[in-house]
């Protein structure tokens, strides 16, 4: 609530959080508790005249909660939207999987779905290379040591019409930023 408070008064428009640990309960359940204390948040936001849209992040460890379905569905509260770390739901499964073409269409076609075709204009997206294990996410690469098929995702991206954010979280931050934007400019 202070990064939302501090942040509206300094320009922002989006608060960004990790949305917690299932403390190896099931994912409903947890739901159940952390739905009710967004509403809170977001009606305590609305009441002070902050109009920032929180935006809870795909989690990249199978144990937290900020699944690809958790975000969605917290993202059904008015004032909420997705922030999606597509290297986190690359490294999720743990198994190298969500990295394809196909794979990022389905997910974008779900997001469409449950969201409205309109969502798909106002993304916000973190992205870097990322190691990951059977419980996912280890740590931040740098693109080129990482095997997120960048090149798909953007096709994927372009396809379906997206507009909004990239924001690179790679740890050498500027350097991938470029090659980003570099990979996009190319003709897809």
């Amino acid at each position: 609530m202070d990064a939302a408070h501090y942040g509206h008064l300094a320009g922002t428009t989006d608060i960004i959080f990790h949305p917690g640990s299932y403390f190896e309960k099931d994912p409903a359940e947890v739901l159940k508790v952390a739905l009710p204390r967004l509403e809170g948040c977001v009606g305590e936001l609305r009441k002070a005249g902050n109009p920032v849209t929180l935006r809870p992040e795909t989690m990249g460890k199978s144990a937290m909660l900020g699944s690809f379905e958790d975000v969605l569905v917290m993202s059904r509260i008015t004032g909420v939207q997705p922030c999606l770390d597509f290297a986190h739901l690359h490294a999720r499964p743990g198994d190298g999987t969500i990295n394809t073409y196909d794979e990022w269409s389905r997910l974008l076609e779900r997001y469409a779905a449950v969201l409205g075709s309109q969502a798909l204009a106002s993304l916000h997206i973190h992205l870097s290379g990322i190691e990951y294990g059977p419980k996912g996410e280890k740590n931040h690469l740098p693109l080129a040591e990482a095997d997120l098929n960048l090149k798909a995702l953007f096709k994927v991206l372009k396809k379906f019409g997206c507009g909004g954010r990239i924001l690179c979280e790679s740890p050498i931050m500027e350097e991938d930023a470029l090659e980003m934007k570099k990979v996009w400019g190319k003709k897809r």
